[in-house]
């Protein structure tokens, strides 16, 4: 798929802060995202992976936290990754009813990787996440995404983050719109080091009269001009109630603890709010941040005390915007990036990249 113009190429710089060279997730070194996306007819779904470093994720695990801004989900691994505070496995997301699909091929992929699994050490905590494509795009209950495409999108990651409705994203809404995968980065300077704070979106929420560019009443303008055009209307577009969700993914190469991480995280949702959802009693909204500075050794070494490096306290202000700022960022690429798309029932969304004029300003 080519790559859609993004925000920034469209004139719009969100926040104070850098970006990073691609403006994506993977500007933190070592992170690679794969998709794979089924689109046809009514199938319209898919898979996406994010490995988190290029090592071995249960022998090398990552500090990690996640943050539920509201609950309404079917996620499968937080539970131990907020007790523990390590990611494990790489992160897949896909749609509602396939979770059990994805961690059934997530555990088969871990056990490939690593015999020692349900050997002679304990079990394997795949973390999967979810939105639901079938309110409006995806025939959800036929089930379409099977283990060979988890599989698939856990071989494909590469450094290049592809947007819109690809992946896990395929068949999703956001504010009315087509929406999916969206990615953006930010860089962070603390004296003589920099850090880099990037985030990845699966994006399947809001109401289009609250959606806002940069603070800009943008989804009220694009309202007025579809009914302007006496454009066929689609249910959810304006009214009604929010039940949509969003998964954001945090990463950062800055030496961050589990609890640190979680402060990280809570400001994802700042950056969703900007937006404009309000986080709908219907919505499943989650945040989950890891930090790829030090791994954390499956194994405990002889002497069982290990120090580690964490940011000072004082220094986590500019990493709280840059997630921020990253986060509300990633949302609009991906619904810019997103195609007009036709799913079942012959049921349509339309691409804010259709209104460029108004998302300009």
């Amino acid at each position: 798929m080519d790559r859609q113009p993004r925000l920034r190429d469209r004139g719009v710089t969100i926040g104070a802060l850098p970006a990073g060279s691609a403006n994506a997730i993977t500007d933190v070194a070592g992170v690679t995202v794969g998709h794979v996306t089924l689109s046809d007819g009514k199938v319209q779904t898919g898979v996406t992976a994010v490995r988190p470093h290029p090592g071995h994720a249960f022998r090398d695990k990552l500090p990690a936290a996640v943050h539920v801004v509201n609950g309404f989900g079917k996620s499968v691994g937080l539970m131990q990754l907020a007790e523990l505070g390590t990611l494990e496995t790489p992160v897949v997301l896909t749609n509602t009813l396939s979770v059990g699909t994805a961690a059934t091929a997530l555990v088969r992929h871990m056990l490939d990787a690593t015999p020692e699994i349900g050997h002679s050490t304990g079990t394997v905590n795949p973390v999967v996440m979810e939105c639901n494509d079938g309110a409006w795009l995806n025939d959800i209950r036929g089930l379409h995404v099977t283990e060979a495409h988890v599989l698939a999108a856990l071989e494909r990651t590469e450094t290049a983050v592809a947007e819109g409705n690809v992946g896990a994203g395929t068949g999703m809404s956001c504010y009315g719109l087509a929406g999916g995968i969206g990615t953006s980065s930010r860089i962070v300077a603390r004296g003589p080091r920099s850090y880099t704070v990037g985030a990845l979106t699966l994006c399947n929420m809001g109401r289009m009269e609250d959606l806002r560019v940069d603070g800009r009443p943008v989804g009220r303008l694009v309202a007025g001009r579809i009914a302007a055009e006496k454009a066929e209307r689609q249910a959810g577009e304006q009214g009604g109630r929010e039940q949509g969700s969003i998964i954001v993914l945090l990463a950062t190469d800055a030496p961050l603890d589990a609890r640190q991480l979680r402060r990280l995280a809570v400001r994802g949702g700042a950056g969703i709010g900007r937006t404009g959802t309000h986080f709908g009693s219907g919505s499943g909204d989650v945040v989950l941040a890891f930090a790829t500075a030090e791994t954390v050794p499956h194994a405990m070494a002889e002497d069982p005390e290990t120090v580690r490096r964490s940011l000072h306290e004082d220094a986590m202000d500019p990493l709280f915007r840059a997630a921020i700022e990253a986060t509300e960022e990633a949302i609009l690429n991906a619904l810019l990036a997103a195609r007009p798309t036709r799913g079942k029932q012959g049921r349509k969304r339309r691409s804010l990249a259709e209104f460029t004029d108004l998302v300009r300003g």
